[in-house]
């Protein structure tokens, strides 16, 4: 996760330091700096830019630093207050959906704290969907469903759950298999009919042409309307994809920074390589050197073809799904 921490005082400082390092070397883009900034200041520039808030202090600066920017529980950040003397990590925003309960597991763990978790499912020992889903990859698509599932689990009710993919591990207590019918949770690429919590996983490659100089606006025309028809949301594509001829086409650039993803290129000979019946045009091989560019770039990397090649005012599109590995594991 990409964190930033903040401190008030000598002795809180140096945990804010030595926190910054011990979580960079556990694989997170922690940053610790004495910049002078007031903690409202660099609250609202963290908020923007960072995916967890980490306050060595009183708890009471925290809420009131973050309180101004508060938006909705899917897209705040992960906001910890760890106390000065290292006994407790407190999380104050987004436990599950921001993953604020794991990191501030996880710090308790590396300082030798104690975790205080205060969210239902957590301290009842009730399977957490948003949680589970997040540690998953999976995009929680209306979090206002969450209250229901979370409530119906918390009084002992049943609730039932659909997959559109094969899950490994036991089914949490309280999750029933059924069919479409009777359903609270869907777990599906495409939006359900159902008045259920729906969870899309973030795994669509799309593979793109264009001429060169086509701009990012034709670019994304053409995207929508191929997703809007397969009934798939923007925010299930994870990149895009193309040959590394285009590696520096303007157009796609600025698309792949719209919908922060990044653009995974490939040279001829790897897509001629990939396996699968594709629609071939003899312009684009004489062009490119391989007989079609967007159905094998989404493809590149495995997983099965979605939807194959729509063409538009010389933009190409096809669309891919990656292999899910999914475990109720994780839930633990």
């Amino acid at each position: 996760m990409k964190l930033e921490l903040i401190a008030f005082t000598q002795r809180g400082n140096a945990l804010a330091e030595q926190l910054a390092k011990t979580l960079s070397d556990h694989g997170h883009q922690a940053a610790y700096t004495r910049d002078g900034l007031k903690a409202e200041a660099w609250a609202e520039r963290a908020f923007s830019r960072s995916e967890g808030l980490i306050f060595v202090g009183a708890t009471g600066i925290a809420v009131r630093s973050i309180a101004p920017h508060l938006r909705h529980k899917s897209t705040d950040p992960a906001v910890i207050v760890v106390d000065e003397g290292g006994q407790f990590v407190i999380p104050i925003l987004s436990g599950h959906l921001g993953g604020a309960n794991d990191l501030a597991r996880e710090i308790a763990t590396l300082i030798g704290a104690v975790p205080v978790i205060t969210t239902a499912t957590d301290v009842n020992g009730v399977f957490a969907v948003d949680q589970w889903a997040r540690r998953q990859g999976l995009m929680v698509c209306n979090p206002e469903r969450i209250l229901s599932v979370s409530s119906r689990l918390l009084a002992g009710e049943t609730v039932g759950f659909f997959s559109a993919w094969p899950i490994s591990g036991e089914l949490p207590h309280g999750l029933c298999p059924v069919s479409r019918e009777d359903v609270q949770v869907v777990l599906d690429l495409h939006r359900p009919e159902e008045d259920a919590l729906w969870l899309c996983p973030k795994g669509v490659r799309v593979g793109m042409g264009c001429r060169r100089g086509t701009p990012a606006a034709a670019l994304r025309t053409l995207l929508e309307e191929v997703l809007t028809q397969e009934g798939i949301p923007e925010k299930a594509v994870c990149a895009l994809c193309t040959i590394d001829l285009k590696k520096d086409e303007l157009g796609l650039q600025e698309l792949t920074q719209e919908l922060n993803v990044p653009l995974l290129t490939y040279s001829a000979q790897e897509l001629a390589q990939v396996p699968g019946d594709f629609t071939p045009s003899p312009f684009v091989e004489q062009i490119t050197g391989v007989d079609n560019v967007c159905e094998r770039a989404a493809l590149a990397s495995g997983g099965t073809l979605l939807r194959k090649k729509t063409t538009r005012d010389g933009v190409t599109v096809a669309l891919a799904m990656e292999e899910l590995h999914l475990t109720w594991k994780e839930h633990l």
